[in-house]
């Protein structure tokens, strides 16, 4: 059997306002854990450009900037016939503005290629404090987030 191999380029946004970070969850697949606004990279986007795509996509909010890249981590997955490896780039984003406590959310069109539109459910959590385990290894690098600046 032969394997094939690839890489993908995903981008993680951790969204903060104050010392609040930002988290969501899937309000019909709870079982998929509370995340942080993450997605692939698309061909011909910058990572920067990925990142703040994806943040709006997934929360709605508009007025996010980017504050620092906090770093890339990889990740070897495999499936039958598959070897992939996923290079996760890390940014910290600020809110200038406002936004609700609690509000939900529906991305129209997942760039993971699964069929939309998905309910989530936002949320912002003290940071660092109150911010529950992250899904999926997201939350590696949040030791690396400054949130007042």
């Amino acid at each position: 059997m032969t394997v094939s191999e690839r890489s993908v380029q995903r981008v993680v946004a951790y969204v903060t306002s104050g010392d609040q970070l930002l988290v969501f969850a899937h309000t019909r697949h709870p079982e998929a854990g509370i995340q942080v606004p993450a997605g692939r990279v698309e061909s011909g986007e910058s990572l920067e450009e990925a990142v703040l795509r994806e943040a709006w996509e997934e929360t709605g909010l508009q007025g996010l900037e980017i504050v620092a890249y906090l770093g890339m981590r990889e990740h070897h997955l495999s499936a039958p016939g598959r070897l992939e490896t996923e290079r996760r780039h890390y940014y910290h984003l600020r809110l200038k503005g406002e936004a609700p406590e609690r509000w939900t959310h529906w991305e129209q069109t997942p760039s993971d290629g699964s069929p939309g539109p998905i309910e989530f459910e936002l949320y912002w959590v003290q940071y660092p404090h109150k911010v529950p385990e992250l899904s999926g290894g997201q939350g590696e690098l949040l030791g690396k987030l400054t949130p007042a600046g």
